[in-house]
């Protein structure tokens, strides 16, 4: 059945068609927003899977022929997802991931391919409605819709769903996913703003997406589809649950009481392995991997009863306030041959964090559907098995790392001077050496520390720090610094970055319905004053960056040369400036503007190469005597090379203060000769004289013709 919906979002109109395109998709609708449009399919295996998660799978591709454009590549086809396409599908799959029906384990892939770009709408946003919608159209049980928006400011007022240009000149950008009930995601930067503006911008972006959640809600209705019946697994008896409970309990209560994150882990596996032991003995015959994974069910979510309890009830894991960050310990230039490097510790959790100054040329080239583009802020974050006492092989950064990346990247670029200020590319490693809870935000702290200890002007130190909730009817507690298991068994993961001044960057998943704009104000201040305490500990340690960068990265040394210059030190086919940079080992970028940067760790050589443009750029000034070189000789005068690239014309009269009867009786090509600039003219040309030069510097006329 064909159907096809409009409605108008942020001043443009978006459609959602189905029954056109991949009819044999469980669902599949084509969303159109201005000229971009994308193609969403949702699928599930009839099968289901023996595991006790939701085997959900989320590719969103952006082929560049979607925009007019042939990839680059040597195959020149698309390859593996880029990091753009890495974090839109970790978008989609933590906003649609926890609306799934609970105990459906079919396997579940949703593809989202941009078809048609624009260059004036992201569709990156527009994945989370697109990806919902083929959802609502099939017969998976997923319990949405959900809508997603970016909300930007211009001048002031909310903009939703700004175009490129339009986010390249705002304050905010802010990517959010709604569902009936409540926000479900969220993830963005700013510049510095405050709590209360940043809720405001969530309010905007939660009304802005329900006419969107409604015309999904009217499709379903007219397509009169039903979710498909499958078999939930079956639950233990209450009687056996009890009997868990109280054999594990006390064993699940001292376990929690301990601090030490491996202690505690080895004491709760203790525990659980004698409930199975015990319970072995007391049912011969149910024993085997049945009683195995039945046990283990249950004591997760006896563990996650417990501790949800505990929290609600003023306690928490080590005993601490649930406003209270761990203690802090930093190192700051533990690495004698970076550029500059910082050890961050919080608790369990540990980043050796790298900062690595480098010129244009190490700019990361990206290519997108808007064309290429140039990166000089880069932030890689590695999370190696041994961080949490794993044995894994390592293949590379996978998404999470990616993702995790990106947010500590977000969060610090709009604090990096301007490459007029600052002509540097830069790029910090984060190795995540420890880990138990808000790794990420250790990565911000650590990579603010990082670069002020290689001496880059920061326009502020930024900190980050992880929140959770725990919600059960009107009881709630909000807690800071968050441990691994409260993200894993609390209500809402909040990760909030910024400086003294305001927010920077924010993320945000949300597993609960009932989170109102009150308490959601209440965890940003709560943010807020952790993110204070952290920037204080951070200031006692390195108050400010470096006054100098460090000893081993390259000095950039900038020069600004006329544009008409710049073909003078390039030279034909580059030959000028190969030479220079062969001669004094530099890296030399020259820029479209006349900007030359000169790069090198060797003072003198950067003084050579200054030296060696400055010659190739210089220009003739009025009333100055120079020894030239003459190039040409003609009937009317001398053409006579000042410096390279700069000649000028000796007329015939200007050769002597006698008469000349003819020019190569004065001078000869190739003859060194003082000239004096008498003028120079609209058009370039340069007039000069050797009888005022002689004049002036009182030099006898030699080889002059005798009168």
């Amino acid at each position: 059945m064909y159907l096809k919906e409009a409605i108008e979002v942020g001043g443009q109109t978006l459609s959602i068609e189905t029954g056109r395109m991949a009819k044999q998709a469980d669902g599949a609708v084509v969303l159109r927003y201005g000229d971009t449009l994308l193609l969403a399919t949702a699928v599930a295996a009839h099968e289901k899977r023996d595991v006790d998660f939701l085997p959900l799978t989320v590719e969103y591709k952006e082929n560049l022929c979607a925009a007019g454009r042939i990839p680059g590549s040597f195959f020149r086809r698309e390859g593996k997802l880029t990091e753009k396409e890495t974090l839109t599908s970790r978008l989609v799959d933590r906003s649609c991931r926890p609306l799934f029906a609970e105990g459906f384990s079919c396997e579940i892939q949703l593809i989202v391919n941009v078809i048609s770009a624009d260059n004036q709408n992201d569709p990156d946003i527009l994945s989370l409605t697109a990806t919902s919608a083929a959802l609502m159209v099939s017969d998976l049980p997923f319990h949405g819709p959900i809508a997603g928006v970016r909300v930007g400011r211009l001048e002031g007022e909310w903009v939703i769903n700004p175009s490129y240009e339009q986010r390249e000149k705002s304050d905010i950008d802010l990517v959010v996913a709604c569902s009936k009930e409540a926000i479900v995601m969220v993830e963005g930067g700013a510049a510095e703003i405050s709590e209360v503006e940043m809720l405001a911008a969530l309010e905007c972006a939660q009304k802005a997406c329900v006419p969107m959640l409604e015309l999904q809600e009217r499709m379903r209705a007219q397509l009169g589809k039903q979710a498909r019946a499958f078999e939930l697994p079956e639950k233990p008896s209450p009687e056996f649950q009890e009997e868990c409970r109280q054999l594990a309990q006390a064993g699940i209560a001292a376990g929690y009481a301990i601090a030490d994150k491996k202690e505690r882990y080895a004491a709760l596996s203790a525990t659980k392995a004698q409930l199975l032991s015990e319970l072995k003995l007391r049912q011969a015959e149910q024993g085997g991997l049945g009683l195995e994974k039945k046990v283990g069910a249950i004591f997760e979510e006896l563990k996650y009863q417990y501790m949800r309890e505990m929290i609600l009830s003023g306690g928490r894991i080590a005993n601490r306030a649930h406003d209270e960050v761990r203690p802090i310990s930093i190192e700051v230039g533990v690495l004698p041959r970076t550029h500059g490097s910082a050890l961050f510790t919080r608790g369990e959790t540990q980043a050796l964090a790298v900062a690595t100054l480098g010129t244009s040329e190490d700019e990361q080239r990206i290519e997108h559907l808007l064309g290429q583009s140039f990166r000089r802020f880069m932030l890689h974050y590695n999370f190696p098995p041994f961080s949490v006492n794993e044995v894994k092989p390592l293949r590379g950064p996978g998404r999470r790392e990616v993702g995790h990346g990106a947010l500590a990247e977000r969060a610090l670029r709009g604090l990096i001077p301007d490459a007029g200020q600052f002509p540097y590319t830069l790029r910090i490693v984060s190795d995540i050496l420890e880990s138990n809870g808000s790794s990420s935000m250790a990565t911000v702290c650590g990579g603010t520390l990082a670069m002020m200890d290689a001496g880059v002007p920061l326009k502020a130190p930024v900190a980050g720090i992880a929140m959770g909730l725990v919600k059960e009817g009107d009881r709630v507690a909000i807690l800071s610094d968050i441990l691994g298991d409260e993200d894993h068994l609390g209500d809402m993961d909040f990760k909030v970055c910024g400086t003294a001044k305001g927010i920077t960057s924010v993320q945000m998943d949300i597993k609960i319905t009932s989170i109102t704009t009150e308490l959601m104000m209440r965890a940003m201040e709560q943010a807020r004053r952790g993110r204070l305490h952290i920037l204080e500990k951070m200031a006692e340690v390195l108050p400010e960056p470096r006054a100098e960068i460090s000893v081993y990265a390259p000095r950039i040394t900038t020069l600004q040369i006329r544009s008409e210059f710049i073909k003078n030190v390039i030279g034909p086919g580059g030959k000028t400036i190969k030479d220079i940079v062969a001669r004094t080992g530099c890296v030399i970028n020259i820029e479209d503007s006349g900007r030359v940067n000169i790069a090198s760790a060797n003072t003198e050589a950067t003084k050579q190469a200054v030296a060696m443009i400055q010659a190739l750029t210089r220009e003739a000034e009025v009333g100055e005597v120079y020894l030239g070189i003459v190039r040409k000789v003609l009937e009317i005068g001398a053409i006579v090379e000042l410096f390279p690239g700069t000649d000028g014309l000796v007329h015939i009269s200007e050769l002597s203060d006698k008469r000349v009867r003819a020019v190569t009786d004065i001078v000869k090509e190739g003859d060194e000769v003082m000239v004096k600039v008498m003028a120079v003219e609209k058009n370039g040309r340069i007039r000069l004289s050797r009888k005022q030069a002689l004049q002036q510097t009182k030099t006898p006329s030699e080889g002059e013709a005798e009168s």
